[in-house]
């Protein structure tokens, strides 16, 4: 692994260690003075070192820690906890304050309303700052806000919720690490006022870009055909419909709907070709990698400065002034780079999937590519561009797969055959999609155009949908921990580094590896050899799953639907490892480890004097708690989803007085009997 010798990428590796340790292993205390004076001990080393012959083992440990330490302050510094004027500092929960917000983002709404991404500036007129999400009900206003409006509410706001069943997606969790800390539900009465704000860069581009939809949509494009353009455009994949969407990520070509580093990647090298005679000149060079910066921030600009247009663009910037400024740099030290200096303006970019996936699979690209052009050589160039299209397609494969597998839980199988297809015709479609998307924002765009465009997309959803159909290639419900991520990406590096210097000390550290991997499989088959009972949190419906092991028997009121890949089985089923899996009529009574566990329904029929001692609520049963309490004296109730709230809330007084633990799904979560 030469490229660690690369200071930059040496310094990535330990900001990044410091980024961690400040997510896992958070301390109270502001460490942005002992960062100072630890910076000021670096310097005193530096002048002590700089004036030695042969490089100081001290000053490389110091300076290493300084990068650790960089890391753990600067993400720190975008806590809400060291940042005194943020409103959660201000607001109180239940109470409704006078808020002034700017509008900084547009989200795909739900069903009942626009979703808006705020950043708060005033709190009962007293400067704050923070992002907060903002829901406005649908038909509450006739019109949507647009970036950089300033709205001015009177409201409350209150925490995102935590999902109320387990393995379920965090959306609390995926918002923070947006660095957004609370949630707004506005209604009519509580917007005061509603103005244009100051005009910023995102603002312009992300309204440009809604402009540039309006009329798109007055076009001859079909929705399902214009949809597409949008994501391979303008980044925006609100309107692709899900069933479309669900076919291409079972496809394995579900990346080339949201623009990122392969889209960016295209129309790099497309500016890079047409612009190549610019070398022959004098400062040519400096013009043609000028020229590419700009087109591609043209183009970042044009899709409304998403995030992930934003970092691809980023990235490729630095490999253009890198090609100028020194031919001979390595492309992973410039990568590497980029890494850096987006790290650095925004430490939660780490913990987002996108970033992952789009920095591990240039990475592996850059790295693994010269071992399988190596394997594949041909005298015959058109032989090497098809191997080298596969190699590519694989190696980033190889890149992500591990954290896929983690995130998603499944694997197309044919991902190298839509990509061995897509990939060819993606920078037609793409240059296509851009010629249509400036004729359209001039009302310039001829019928013939869109049609044959039309023609050309609905072709490519028909070879999508084709591969989706190919259900027996697509591997679904996989479980992967994070130990086996991070075993599998290091048997992958093993590997690796054997293949490119076949000597017997990579060839051991590739079996051991391997051996962990083996040893990691083998502990989570044990770890999940538990027993437990779980109520799951489901509206309108009793749900109860009995795990044993890696066997999973759900007893559900509704004996006639199969819930094995519905919310929230299929979740718990992958996460939880279980192989195998049943479903049963829900009992009325039944025991659990020595405990009797009652469950009673809208008949609000029980059994008197029995030895119970857990009893679940469900269908709002009409019965009068106080007398079933003093009747069977049991030490726990457990009210579902299935029930009204006011007859909730009532068990819930009731239990209070009674000093007995109660427990409510659509409130606490799902609950767990271990």
């Amino acid at each position: 692994m030469k490229f660690i010798n690369f200071a930059i990428v040496r310094f990535s590796i330990f900001l990044t260690i410091g980024f961690l340790s400040a997510h896992f292993y958070p301390v109270t205390t502001f460490l942005l003075p002992y960062l100072l004076a630890f910076l000021f001990v670096f310097v005193l080393f530096w002048f002590w070192a700089r004036k030695r012959i042969f490089q100081s083992v001290e000053l490389g440990i110091v300076t290493y820690l300084c990068f650790f330490a960089i890391g753990y302050v600067s993400y720190q510094m975008r806590l809400p906890m060291f940042q005194s004027n943020h409103y959660t500092h201000i607001t109180t929960s239940d109470i409704p304050e006078m808020l002034q917000l700017k509008i900084t983002e547009t989200l795909k709404d739900d069903n009942f309303n626009h979703k808006y991404l705020a950043e708060i500036y005033e709190v009962n007129g007293n400067n704050s700052k923070g992002k907060i999400l903002v829901n406005v009900s649908k038909d509450s206003i006739e019109s949507r806000f647009l970036v950089d409006d300033l709205i001015l509410v009177y409201s409350t706001i209150s925490e995102i919720p935590k999902p109320l069943n387990p393995h379920q997606f965090d959306y609390s969790k995926y918002m923070k690490s947006l660095g957004v800390y609370g949630k707004l539900h506005i209604s009519p009465k509580e917007i005061i006022k509603h103005q244009i704000g100051a005009p910023t860069l995102r603002g312009f581009a992300q309204n440009r870009r809604a402009r540039i939809i309006e009329k798109l949509q007055k076009t001859k494009l079909e929705t399902d055909e214009r949809a597409i353009i949008q994501a391979l455009v303008l980044g925006e994949k609100k309107d692709i419909d899900k069933n479309l969407y669900e076919k291409y990520a079972a496809a394995g070509a579900v990346h080339i709907l949201a623009v990122s580093g392969l889209h960016v990647s295209i129309i790099y090298f497309i500016l890079s070709f047409l612009l190549k005679p610019l070398s022959r000149f004098k400062y040519g060079s400096l013009i043609q990698v000028i020229s590419i910066v700009l087109s591609l921030w043209g183009f970042a600009l044009l899709s409304g400065l998403s995030p992930s247009v934003t970092r691809a663009v980023t990235m490729f910037s630095f490999f253009a002034l890198a090609e100028v400024l020194n031919r001979d740099t390595n492309a992973v030290n410039t990568l590497f780079l980029s890494y850096f200096t987006l790290l650095v303006i925004k430490p939660f970019l780490l913990f987002q999937v996108g970033f992952q996936l789009s920095y591990l699979a240039v990475f592996f690209i850059i790295w693994l590519l010269p071992i399988f052009q190596n394997i594949g050589y041909s005298r015959y160039k058109v032989v090497r561009k098809v191997w080298t299209l596969i190699a590519v397609t694989i190696c980033a494969q190889i890149g992500v797969l591990p954290l896929s597998l983690f995130y998603f839980n499944q694997f197309p199988g044919l991902f190298l055959l839509t990509n061995i297809v897509i990939l060819p015709f993606l920078s037609i479609i793409m240059c296509g999609g851009i010629l249509i998307v400036i004729l359209a924002s001039f009302d310039f765009l001829p019928n013939w155009l869109a049609e044959t465009y039309n023609f050309l997309i609905e072709k490519l959803n028909w070879f999508i949908n084709w591969i989706a159909t190919q259900e027996h290639f697509l591997l679904g419900d996989i479980h992967f921990s994070a130990l086996k991520t991070i075993s599998a990406y290091l048997t992958i590096i093993a590997f690796a580094l054997y293949l490119k210097k076949l000597t017997y000390p990579r060839l051991i550290t590739s079996l051991v590896t391997i051996a962990l991997l083996i040893s990691v499989y083998i502990y989570d088959e044990n770890r999940y050899s538990k027993s437990q009972l779980v109520v799951f949190q489901k509206n309108r419906q009793t749900l109860l799953a009995y795990q044993n092991g890696k066997d999973l028997s759900v007893f559900k009121s509704d004996s006639t639907e199969n819930l094995s890949h519905d919310y929230p089985i299929k979740a718990f089923k992958t996460k939880q490892n279980i192989t195998s899996y049943s479903e049963k009529t829900l009992p009325s009574i039944f025991k659990y480890k020595d405990k009797k566990i009652l469950i009673i329904d809208s008949l609000g029929v029980y059994p008197k004097h029995e030895n119970i001692h857990t009893i679940i609520l469900s269908n709002s049963p009409k019965i009068n708690l106080n007398r079933l309490i003093d009747s069977i004296n049991p030490s726990q109730i457990i009210a579902d989803g299935s029930n009204y709230h006011s007859y909730v809330d009532r068990w819930e007084e009731t239990c209070k007085l009674k000093k007995l633990p109660f427990s409510h799904t659509a409130k606490q979560g799902a609950f767990l009997l271990e």
